[in-house]
């Protein structure tokens, strides 16, 4: 089953399991957009639009997914607000270089099959001295996690992947610098985590 089909079919449901779970930490990481007048922002991977109602004003916002059932959730999210939607893979970004000033990428990286891509193609898209926020769910480098480990293969398929290692996908990126990394749920599972574009 590819990913686009397995979320068209939790589509219906996903805001069921995933908004009160995720919410209090979205508004966390959202915070740190700051002053956002006049700025184009990049959603990556929005979803069904959870981050709709908490994003600042001021800026326009410009939301990618993969799954138009996804996608239709978040037209419904985004009336009377400054939200366009595409449809587009983050691992290919249909954006041109340097084309937004902040990026924001909630529990993408870790559903992508190569999520160095997907990290890759927003600092491609991201102006100089921008910033990504991403909130996902990443393994330390070196933590064992067996289960999480044995069921990524299978998970991975389907919903998401459960043995990224954050340190590791930066690596393939040295024109990111982490700014900050802290945790967000799940004893440090999920995490908060702000990179700046430096080269």
């Amino acid at each position: 089953m590819s990913l686009r089909h397995s979320y068209t079919l939790i589509a219906p449901i996903y805001d069921l399991f995933i908004n009160a779970a995720t919410r209090q930490v979205r508004k966390n990481s959202l915070r740190a957009l700051g002053d956002v007048q006049g700025q184009t922002i990049l959603i990556d991977g929005i979803g069904s639009g959870l981050d709709i109602p908490f994003l600042p004003q001021g800026a326009l916002y410009i939301g990618v997914d993969y799954t138009p059932a996804m996608l239709q959730r978040a037209i419904k999210k985004s009336v009377g607000k400054s939200v366009t939607l595409h449809v587009g893979d983050a691992m290919a970004l249909p954006y041109p270089d340097g084309a937004f000033d902040a990026i924001i990428m909630h529990l993408i990286l870790a559903v992508v099959p190569r999520p160095e891509r997907a990290l890759l193609e927003a600092a491609r898209v991201l102006k100089p001295g921008g910033r990504i926020l991403i909130l996902d769910k990443f393994l330390h480098r070196g933590q064992r996690a067996p289960l999480r480990r044995l069921l990524s293969p299978l998970l991975g398929r389907a919903v998401t992947r459960t043995d990224v290692v954050f340190e590791d996908v930066l690596a393939a990126c040295p024109q990111l610098t982490v700014v900050s990394d802290t945790p967000a749920l799940g004893q440090g599972w999920f995490r908060h985590i702000a990179v700046e574009k430096t080269l």
